[in-house]
Parts: C-alpha cells; structure tokens; sequence
C-alpha cells in the first residue's frame, strides 16, 4: 500500500496542512499551525509527516495570473527547500491557485481547507495519469 499524502497551503500567518486516505484518494483537512520560522515551519511539517507515515509531501505554490512565480510562490519555494534538505521524503509543488476561494467561508479551518483542496487536485491529476 502506498504511503498517504500530505499537502501543505503555506501562508505568511498560518499553513494550512492536508491529509490523503491511505488508499490515496481522499483528501482531508488536518491542521493548521502558526508560521514561525522557515526552519521551525519544517520541522513542524514533517513532524506532522512522520507521525501521519506520509510518503509524498506537496507544496502548494500561488503562481500568478500568467503562471508565474511571484514574491508568495518565491516563499514557498523557499520552504520546500528547507524541507527537502531535512528530510528523504518526496516534496512536490502543486499549482495552488483559487485553492482558498475555493475552501469556502473564512474561519479557523480554511487554510487546512485550502490545503486539502490542493490536495484533491494533486490526487485526482495522479490517478488520471495512471
């Protein structure tokens, strides 16, 4: 069985984090956790990770209206080197846009939300190539 997936929505005040079934075809919303540091946000991430058994980790990247990568994408990029330097796990990047939009109403949760919106597109892009 293929190990589950978490996705992260990173944001400058909170991250939104994201969670597959073990089958890999639902995604959910797990947490969110405060950003601190991009060392701190790491760690906080795998952390997370390990405890999920998570195989593949996707960051979502907020590319702009042309496809671009802006000063947010640059955050996010800059994450997911951080994190690909602490850990073997897989660590993709997932085109997040409208991803919050899509999440629905503002509240405690909607970074989590977004995330598994993220998600869902990354899984169900998987399963379309298979």
């Amino acid at each position: 069985m293929s190990k589950r997936v978490l996705a992260v929505d990173p944001g400058e005040v909170r991250i939104g984090l994201a969670i597959s079934d073990p089958l890999c075809m639902i995604a959910r919303p797990l947490k969110v956790i405060q950003h601190a540091s991009r060392q701190k946000d790491a760690e906080a991430i795998l952390t997370e990770a390990e405890a999920q058994e998570v195989g593949t980790i996707v960051v979502g990247i907020a590319l702009d209206m042309e496809g671009d990568v802006g000063p947010q994408a640059r955050r996010a990029l800059r994450l997911v080197e951080v994190l690909r330097s602490l850990s073997d796990l897989a660590v993709v990047t997932w085109d997040e846009s409208g991803s919050t939009v899509a999440a629905g109403k503002p509240d405690a949760l909607i970074d989590a939300r977004a995330a598994a919106v993220i998600l869902q597109e990354y899984l169900d892009a998987q399963h379309t190539q298979t």
